[in-house]
């Protein structure tokens, strides 16, 4: 499954402006915004899988950077950047309020991998109006902080079986949630999910989760 390139915009977050593919299916119920993290950004090739599949399950997506050209290159030297977990939430929440004023009629869903899932459920508790889903791939909500506890979003955790570490990190974080909420653990995969089969069981959970809470879910008033 292979996403194209999508209409290329920029999304404006304060004082910077951040390069994105947004791609909006004709009848669209929802929009799945993907939030990176650990270096990578819009052209990650997991991420770029997963948007297919979405797309072929009637969601619009928006793939984009959470970081600028000149920031990255920083992060690359540093990564730092990629820890700056309120940073990444900021410019997420300046992308969900973009999206709402661009397509309103549109119920909004958070993707979020490895320190992107933090910066995805930090943005959610801070816009919880908004946000109807968020699904973490091999994430690290906990650097969410105490702000799990405000999520109301329905949110799925997605883990592979021998990324030991991070099923821990990611039960915790699952306690610490409020609202609907779910773990899946894939069997044999590691971080990044290169086993076979283990991406596509991914996008297959993704889109079933966004599918009722997205597209299933009654319209709501903004």
């Amino acid at each position: 499954m292979k996403v194209e390139n999508g209409p290329q915009v920029t999304v404006p977050a304060g004082k910077v402006s951040l390069e994105g593919e947004l791609e909006v299916a004709r009848g669209a119920r929802g929009i799945v915004l993907f939030a990176h993290g650990s270096g990578s950004g819009r052209h990650s090739p997991r991420n770029r899988f997963v948007a297919g599949a979405l797309q072929e399950g009637g969601l619009a997506t928006l793939l984009f950077d959470l970081l600028t050209a000149d920031e990255e290159v920083v992060d690359l030297q540093t990564t730092r950047l990629r820890f700056d977990i309120a940073l990444l939430a900021e410019r997420l929440v300046y992308a969900i309020d973009w999206v709402s004023r661009r397509e309103p009629e549109l119920l909004i869903g958070l993707f979020g991998s490895s320190t992107g899932a933090g910066a995805a459920l930090l943005a959610a508790a801070q816009r919880p109006e908004r946000v109807a889903s968020v699904v973490s791939r091999g994430g690290r909500p906990d650097l969410a902080g105490t702000a799990l506890q405000q999520v109301q979003s329905p949110t799925l955790l997605i883990v592979g079986e021998r990324d030991k570490q991070v099923i821990e990190l990611n039960r915790s974080a699952l306690e610490q949630l409020q609202g609907e909420k779910k773990m899946e653990i894939e069997p044999r995969a590691t971080h990044l999910f290169e086993q076979p089969g283990a991406l596509e069981e991914v996008a297959r959970l993704a889109r079933g989760w966004f599918a009722a809470h997205l597209v299933a879910a009654p319209a709501r008033r903004r």
